[in-house]
């Protein structure tokens, strides 16, 4: 079963204190969303998840093996992969070609038969097949944010963190994408969602936890976390944009 164990996580940069303390698991293929205002250092927490950054102190462990101290793409190869706020595809690669990147890098021993092979599963599981031949650049911002969850899905990792995934998407296509979301967690895999649109938080999610200046305010089922007062006095009152 996915276990992803975040222990005590602090991080300092410089005088400034942005995550203290911060500590959850995630059991199985749970579907949780992270939410918190400006600042509350949710962006700081995704990149020590991800490798990008070292914590001050405290560990990350995912199915057994600690991650905390290794590279991104070390921690890719161990299980975890992540979407960004802004999309980066290849943009005068073929949709094709980007989704077989990720496999390249992972270096599995497959065949480049194999790896178009799985390319082509996973366009028809995205309903992008027809797409497989534009270059990433003439794509819309919906279908960007799908060909990034393509790639994500050609690494087949155990946990999924998607950043900001309905930011600029036209709300038909997000409905599709909320569906693809539903299908992936189904398939087993466990997925967190840094989201300011809430509707979207509250409709997909099973669990949110809640950052507010560093510190884990909440963690629960969204209707307790929606009542709680601290949550609304932190978050769910503020028209703060997202954190740089």
């Amino acid at each position: 079963m996915i276990h992803l164990t975040v222990r005590n996580l602090h991080k300092h940069f410089g005088g400034n204190h942005v995550l203290k303390g911060v500590g959850f698991e995630v059991k199985g293929a749970e579907l949780i969303g992270l939410i918190g205002p400006n600042g509350a250092g949710k962006t700081t927490l995704t990149n020590i998840l991800d490798g990008a950054i070292k914590p001050t102190s405290g560990t990350v462990y995912l199915n057994g093996e600690r991650i905390d101290q290794l590279e991104p793409y070390e921690v890719a190869r161990a299980g975890l992969g992540r979407t960004f706020q802004v999309t980066r595809s290849f943009r005068r690669m073929t949709v094709l070609e980007n989704l077989q990147v990720p496999a390249l890098a992972m270096d599995r021993g497959e065949s480049r038969a194999e790896m178009r092979d799985k390319a082509h599963d996973v366009l028809e599981f995205l309903t992008m097949e027809h797409l497989r031949n534009e270059f990433a650049q003439a794509l819309s911002g919906g279908q960007q944010k799908l060909l990034e969850l393509g790639r994500l899905l050609m690494l087949d990792p155990d946990v999924i963190i998607l950043d900001e995934p309905f930011a600029g998407v036209h709300p038909k296509l997000m409905e599709i994408i909320y569906a693809y979301i539903r299908r992936v967690n189904e398939a087993g895999k466990a997925i967190i969602i840094i989201s300011h649109q809430m509707d979207s938080i509250f409709s997909l999610s099973e669990r949110l936890l809640v950052l507010n200046f560093g510190d884990l305010i909440a963690d629960g089922p969204p209707e307790a976390v929606k009542r709680d007062p601290a949550v609304i006095e932190a978050y769910l009152g503020s028209d703060e944009e997202e954190e740089a």
